[in-house]
């Protein structure tokens, strides 16, 4: 079956992920999958808002493993609070990075990446994936996409 999304691009941010989120939620109803699920999700925010990178990173033991994403190669495993991810894996919130170069132990997957928001996926207190986000220009990310992100995210049937 085919889906197609109709995303308002002219607006806001604010209204474009307000267009978005309850297509995503049908979408999701549809399909129990959590790997199908994350790869649509990041199919249609990355064709939304044109951002570098979008993927998510699942929690595999001690590390936050590579899962479905779109965008360039990235780094396929990720130590408990290294970077940005490992970082809001450990803490278990959002973290928004206005300049990676100033965020300590960044790690770098991609020398495109200026700026980045990660929000955790927590269920039962436990962090069981991280969506990760990269765009190639400073300060992309802001308390709208925070907002809006963290209910897409806590919107994923698990």
């Amino acid at each position: 079956m085919a889906e197609e999304l109709e995303v308002l691009n002219k607006g806001t941010k604010a209204e474009t992920y307000r267009s978005l989120l309850p297509q995503l939620e049908a979408l999701m109803q549809c399909e129990d999958d959590l790997i199908a699920n994350m790869a649509n999700i990041t199919a249609a925010l990355k064709e939304t808002f044109g951002w570098l990178w979008v993927g998510f990173y699942l929690v595999k033991k001690d590390q936050l493993v590579l899962g479905p994403f779109q965008g360039p190669i990235a780094c396929t495993r990720i130590g408990y609070g290294k970077g940005v991810c490992g970082t809001s894996w450990r803490e278990k919130k959002t973290i928004i990075v206005p300049d990676v170069d100033e965020f300590p132990g960044h790690i770098a997957c991609s020398s495109a990446s200026r700026s980045e928001i990660v929000v955790p996926l927590i269920r039962n207190k436990e962090v069981l994936a991280i969506l990760d986000i990269d765009s190639s220009e400073l300060d992309q990310f802001d308390q709208t996409d925070k907002e809006w992100l963290e209910k897409l995210v806590n919107s994923i049937p698990t």
